[in-house]
This record gives structure tokens, C-alpha cells and sequence, in this order.
């Protein structure tokens, strides 16, 4: 896509910090980190979204970020590893390129407030409705 700004940089029309590429996907630094070492990976080819994903596009960010996560162990010995991908402006994606963000936590950074929610028990019979309609869906 023209004008995606992800595009671009696997074009190498815009710079980037790479981190990892090979055949199907482009790994690399977010200049807007959440932690030390957050990092982005995303297939080659365009994709807004999980939705317009291909299977093979998602296996190969998948293993690049099984990768990219062990360097990233090796490299900073995080204490975690949040994995987290946005699907939408509802979810405040901002590029509209899907992208697999892979954010290591260590004791001494702040608490991210994506991993922590108050847990409060649901109505069961509607948690029973919708999965059941999910699951009709896959049919």
C-alpha cells in the first residue's frame, strides 16, 4: 500500500532499527517504546488486520516472534514479555498495518497497565450465549 507508513519502511523508503527479516516478515525497533527493547514485527505483505491476514502471513510473524522473543531474553534477561496485537481504531491500532508487538518488562520498569485488569466474575448465561455463538460461527 501507497501510503502505509509500514510499507515503506519494508521498502526502505523510511529508516528503521531492523531487528529480524526474512522471506515473509520485518522485524523491528518501535521508535514510540513502551519498555527498553519493544519491538514490532509485521508481515511483508499488507494486511490492516487480523481479519485480512493470510494463515501463512500469521505463522511467519508468529515464528519470527518466537525468535525475536528469545533474542530479546538473551540480549535484556527481562523478567517478562508482553505479546500484544491491536485490531481496529476501537482498540486504538494507529498504522493500520498489522503489526505483533513484543514488549519485555523488567522489575526496575514501570507497571504496564495493559497486562493488569480487575477480574470481575461475568453472567454466566450470557458468556454461555455468545460462546456458543462463536463457536456456530466456525461452522
Amino acid at each position: 500500500m501507497d501510503d502505509c507508513i509500514f510499507c515503506k519502511i519494508v521498502k526502505g523508503e523510511i529508516p528503521a532499527f531492523k531487528v529480524y527479516e526474512d522471506e515473509q516478515v520485518f522485524a523491528f525497533a518501535d521508535i514510540n517504546p513502551i519498555n527498553r527493547g519493544h519491538t514490532l514485527i509485521i508481515p511483508k505483505k499488507h494486511a490492516e488486520n487480523i481479519w485480512e491476514m493470510s494463515e501463512e502471513d500469521m505463522q511467519a510473524v508468529h515464528r519470527a516472534a518466537k525468535k525475536v522473543a528469545r533474542a530479546i531474553e538473551k540480549a535484556l534477561h527481562p523478567e517478562g514479555i508482553a505479546c500484544m496485537q491491536l485490531n481496529g481504531k476501537a482498540v486504538n491500532q494507529v498504522v493500520m498495518h498489522y503489526h505483533y508487538h513484543l514488549i519485555p518488562k523488567s522489575a526496575d520498569e514501570p507497571e504496564m497497565a495493559l497486562t493488569r485488569w480487575e477480574l470481575k466474575p461475568g453472567d454466566m448465561d450470557q458468556i454461555k450465549e455468545i460462546s456458543e455463538k462463536i463457536a456456530a460461527a466456525l461452522s
